[in-house]
């Protein structure tokens, strides 16, 4: 009969309930346990074994190049950084309100570190995000307009309810990629939370787009609603070391 159930099990893809189904059903047997219990233990299973698979696609398909959290970030170390205001949005409220977070800081002072925990805790809490390298971003922003599919980018990445944007910084910029990311900032306002990390201060801002007015409504929009943390702090990096047993790189 066990045979017979586990066959059913994998037909019907419960992966949680066929990898406990044996403890349990032996567990019954010995302690006489109800049925109604032993079911519900089964689907108690099923359940946590479908949220983690759905946890660890969202991180995989994040795609944070490190495994930064905010529990790991050396908040001792960079007094520029004010702990409970970063750890009041673990709560995750500002996803919520469709707010953004721009962290503005030397490079080395722990903005990106502080980004990705945040980032990876709104992953592990259920929702959807996408970590982008900024000049990355951009560039596949550019890619897309040879085959036209730039409109169809832009929407996959208003769908991500959090979208990180590290180091928005002095880059090669086209006319193309620019408006772009003003349409894709324009799309997102007011219906999702972006999160971008920059050694820019705003002033600063017209000076990498060029283009003044734009630059005026992009602030207008980012601005409004927006949670601004200066980070006026020493460098958090060490020199790096050689064997393969050492830790990953500082939060930048």
């Amino acid at each position: 009969m066990r045979e017979k159930i586990r066959q059913l099990l994998i037909e019907l893809r419960l992966k949680g309930i066929e990898n406990t189904l044996d403890s349990q059903l032996d567990a019954a047997e010995k302690n006489g346990t109800a049925i109604q219990k032993i079911l519900y233990r089964l689907l108690c299973e099923e359940l946590a074994y479908r949220q983690q698979r759905s946890m660890d696609y969202r991180l995989k398909h994040a795609k944070i190049p490190f495994d930064w959290t905010l529990k790991t970030f050396p908040f001792d170390k960079q007094p520029g950084v004010k702990k409970s205001q970063v750890m009041s949005l673990e709560g995750l409220d500002f996803i919520e309100r469709a707010e953004n977070i721009v962290f503005i800081g030397k490079p080395g002072t722990g903005k990106s570190g502080l980004a990705i925990g945040l980032l990876r805790t709104a992953l592990v809490n259920g929702y959807r995000g996408r970590f982008y390298n900024a000049q990355d971003l951009l560039d596949e922003l550019y890619a897309s307009l040879a085959d036209r599919s730039t409109p169809r980018l832009i929407k996959r990445l208003c769908n991500y309810p959090i979208l990180l944007i590290d180091e928005l910084g002095y880059l090669t910029l086209k006319a193309e990629q620019i408006n772009a990311f003003f349409k894709l900032m324009g799309e997102r306002y007011g219906k999702s939370s972006t999160i971008i990390t920059t050694n820019l201060d705003y002033p600063d801002w017209y000076e990498l787009f060029q283009r003044k007015t734009l630059v005026d409504a992009l602030l207008d929009r980012l601005k409004h609603r927006c949670i601004t943390i200066k980070i006026e702090g020493p460098s958090l990096r060490t020199p790096s070391q050689k064997n393969a047993t050492d830790p990953a790189p500082e939060p930048t």
